[in-house]
C-alpha cells in the first residue's frame, strides 16, 4: 500500500447506499455490493470476519461503546462514522445501527447497519470532537471521554441524539431513507 492510498480518502456517491449485517458478537454476515467496493475487500474477506475490520483509528472508542450499549438494548442508534477500506484509504458515513430480533423469542439475532455519505458540513463539525475524545481517551481511557462526551452534550443542552440529528440534518429525504431502508432489511 502506497502513502497516498492510506491517507486517499474515498468520496462516497450520495445516491447509493451500504448495508451490513452481523450476528450479535458482531461478525460480518452480509454486506451489500457498495459495502464490498467501498472497503475494498472481497466479499468472502468480509463475511466471518469482525465487523471492526473497517473501524478507522480516528474513531473515538466510547462512541462505539455507546452504539454497543444501546442495540444491544434494543435500541436503535445514528451516528456519524470514519471508517477504513482494506488499503488504509477512509470514508465518512451516517449510519444508522439496528438491533434485529426474532420474533419468536424477542432475543437479538443481529445487527444491520444502514449508511450513507456524511455532508460535508456534518465531517467538518465533528472531526474536533472526535480528535478531543481520542486524545481524552488516549489519557483517562474511555470513561474520561464518555465524561467529556456527557459534559459536551450538556453544555448544548441535547442529547447525543439530538446533536446528530442536527448535524446530519436528519429530516424530510434524509430521514425518509433511512425509514426506506429499514423496511428493505
Amino acid at each position: 500500500m502506497n502513502r497516498l492510498e492510506k491517507n486517499k480518502e474515498i468520496i462516497l456517491d450520495p445516491k447509493r447506499y451500504i448495508v451490513s449485517k452481523t450476528d450479535p458478537k458482531g461478525v460480518i454476515t452480509y454486506g451489500n455490493d457498495y459495502f464490498v467496493e467501498i472497503s475494498g475487500y472481497h466479499e468472502a474477506e468480509l463475511i466471518g470476519q469482525p465487523h471492526n475490520i473497517i473501524r478507522h483509528p480516528d474513531m473515538p472508542k466510547v462512541i462505539f461503546k455507546l452504539m454497543w450499549g444501546r442495540i444491544q438494548s434494543g435500541d436503535s442508534m445514528m451516528a456519524l462514522v470514519k471508517n477504513r477500506a482494506k488499503n488504509g484509504s477512509y470514508y465518512w458515513v451516517v449510519t444508522e445501527f439496528e438491533a434485529k430480533t426474532n420474533k419468536l423469542t424477542n432475543k437479538i439475532q443481529g445487527y444491520t447497519a444502514f449508511r450513507k455519505a456524511a455532508p460535508r458540513h456534518a465531517i467538518a463539525s465533528i472531526s474536533p470532537l472526535y480528535t478531543k475524545l481520542l486524545e481524552i481517551e488516549n489519557v483517562s481511557g474511555i470513561e474520561g471521554a464518555e465524561n467529556y462526551l456527557t459534559g459536551f452534550l450538556e453544555d448544548k443542552g441535547m442529547s447525543y441524539d439530538a446533536y446528530i440529528d442536527q448535524l446530519v440534518g436528519n429530516k424530510g429525504v434524509f430521514k425518509i431513507f433511512f425509514t426506506m431502508m429499514k423496511k428493505l432489511f
